[in-house]
C-alpha cells in the first residue's frame, strides 16, 4: 500500500487556506513539530472540516448520491428533527443507583444531529434546535457521577457534546463561554483523572476503550477551547501514553506481512472492538483537521488493525496472539487465547469515515475496511442502532459528512 502525500483544505478565521505539504522527519503534515498543538487552531476541526461539511451542502443539493442517500438517513431519524427538545440535568448517573444517563446522550445526539441539517441545510429551525440543547445543558450540568462508568460517560459524551459545539460556534445566541466552562468544569476533570490514577486500579485492568473515550475529550475539548496543552496532553497519550488507549497498547501485535493488527480487544468482544475501532477514527479524524496524521502513524498500525478488525467481522479468520494484563488493584493475571466470536458481524457506524480517508485522501486499497462500510452504506446514527448506549457511542452519519 503506497501512500500520497496530504492534501486537504484548512479553513481558518480568515478564511480558506490550501495546503499540501508533506510531512518531514520529526515534522508534522503542517510543518511543525509532531508533538506541538497548532499554533493557530482551525474551526471548524473536530470531526468535521469545512472542505467535508461544504462538499456535503453542494452534492446533497445537487442530488448526488451517496451524499443524498446519506442525508435521506440523517432526516429519518428522529433525533434530527427540529421540534426535540432538551431534558437538561444538574446531575448525570452513569453506573450504580439513579442511572440516567441516556437522558444525555440522547439530547447530544439529538443537537449533533439537528447541527448537520443547519450545515447542510441551512434551517435556521434545526440550528435554532441544536444551539437551544446546547444552551440548556451548560446552563443547567454541574456534575457526572456513578460507579466506574462515569469515566465512560464523561469520556464518550464529553466529546460528542465539544464536537457539536464546535459545529456551531459562531451561531446566533449559542453561549459558546459558558459551553466551555461546563466542559472544562465537568468533563474535563473526569477525563483527566481518569488517565492519570485509571480509577485507583492497575493500569492495564481497562481496556482501550476507557482511555480513548477520554482521550478523544481531552482532544475536542482542546480544539473547542483552543487549549494547546490539552490538545498535546491527547495527542502525546496516543502516541506515549501509559494506559490501553496509546497506540501500541491498543494495537498490540502487527502481522506486517498480511497488512494486519491485532486490536486489544479482539479476545473480548466484537463490539467494543468494533467501539474501540470507532474511538479511534474520531481521535486520529480530529488530529487530521488540526493539521497532524495520526490515521498513519507508526507506519499505518492503526489502518492494519481496523483492516483485522474488519476482516475477521466479515467472516474470515485472522490470526491470533496470545493477549495477557492484569487486572484489579494487584494486577491479578488474565489471557485471551483466541479472538472472540461474541457479537462477530454487529454493524456500528464507524467504517465510512476510515474508507474515504484512506481510499481517498490518501489512495490506498482497503478492502475489508471498505466491504464493511458498504454493508452499512448509508451510514446512520444515534437512534438508528438500538437504543442502548452502545447505538450511541459514535456519531455516524460518514456516508453524508465524508464521502469525497
Amino acid at each position: 500500500m503506497k501512500e500520497i502525500k496530504r492534501r486537504t483544505i484548512l479553513t481558518t478565521a480568515a478564511g480558506l487556506a490550501a495546503t499540501g505539504m508533506a510531512a518531514t522527519a520529526g515534522l508534522g503534515p503542517l510543518g511543525r513539530p509532531a508533538d506541538a498543538a497548532p499554533a493557530m487552531f482551525t474551526h471548524p476541526g473536530s470531526l468535521h472540516n469545512w472542505g467535508d461539511l461544504n462538499r456535503a451542502k453542494v452534492r446533497v443539493a445537487a442530488g448526488n448520491d451517496p451524499w443524498l442517500a446519506g442525508w435521506k438517513r440523517l432526516t429519518a431519524n428522529s433525533h434530527a428533527q427540529s421540534s426535540w427538545r432538551p431534558n437538561p440535568q444538574a446531575t448525570i448517573i452513569r453506573g450504580g443507583t439513579g442511572e440516567n444517563y441516556g437522558i444525555l446522550y440522547n439530547d447530544v445526539h439529538a443537537a449533533y444531529q439537528n447541527a448537520l441539517r443547519w450545515w447542510v441545510q441551512g434551517s435556521s429551525a434545526h440550528g435554532d434546535c441544536a444551539r437551544d440543547i446546547l444552551n440548556a445543558w451548560s446552563a443547567s450540568l454541574t456534575t457526572v457521577t456513578g460507579n466506574a462508568d462515569r469515566f465512560l460517560a464523561a469520556g464518550i459524551y464529553g466529546y460528542q457534546f465539544a464536537a457539536v459545539a464546535e459545529l456551531m460556534r459562531g451561531y446566533s445566541g449559542f453561549d459558546l463561554a459558558r459551553f466551555k466552562t461546563m466542559m472544562n468544569r465537568v468533563f474535563y476533570p473526569l477525563n483527566n483523572q481518569f488517565l492519570l490514577n485509571h480509577n485507583d486500579a492497575c493500569i492495564t485492568n481497562y481496556w482501550s476503550n476507557w482511555d480513548l473515550c477520554n482521550m478523544n475529550s481531552i482532544l475536542a475539548i482542546g480544539i473547542l477551547c483552543d487549549d494547546a496543552a490539552k490538545y498535546d496532553q491527547a495527542v502525546n497519550y496516543f502516541k506515549t501514553g501509559a494506559g490501553n488507549g496509546s497506540i501500541r497498547h491498543a494495537i498490540p501485535f502487527v502481522y506486517a506481512g498480511q497488512g494486519l493488527a491485532q486490536y486489544q480487544e479482539s479476545g473480548r468482544d466484537q463490539g467494543h472492538t468494533m467501539m474501540g475501532i470507532g474511538q479511534l477514527g474520531a481521535f486520529c479524524e480530529m488530529a487530521w483537521n488540526q493539521g497532524e496524521d495520526l490515521y498513519g502513524y507508526d507506519d499505518n498500525r492503526f489502518l492494519k488493525a481496523a483492516e483485522y478488525v474488519a476482516k475477521y467481522n466479515l467472516g474470515q479468520d485472522v490470526p491470533f496472539t496470545k493477549y495477557t494484563w492484569g487486572s484489579g488493584q494487584n494486577c491479578a493475571y488474565n489471557e485471551h487465547t483466541v479472538i472472540s466470536t461474541a457479537s462477530r458481524g454487529q454493524l456500528r457506524p464507524v467504517w465510512e469515515i476510515l474508507h474515504f480517508h484512506y481510499t481517498r485522501r490518501k489512495n490506498l486499497t482497503t478492502p475489508y475496511i471498505s466491504a464493511m462500510a458498504a454493508k452499512l452504506r448509508p451510514e446512520g446514527g444515534g437512534g438508528d442502532y438500538g437504543s442502548t448506549s452502545g447505538g450511541f457511542d459514535q456519531t455516524g452519519f460518514g456516508t453524508l459528512t465524508y464521502a469525497k
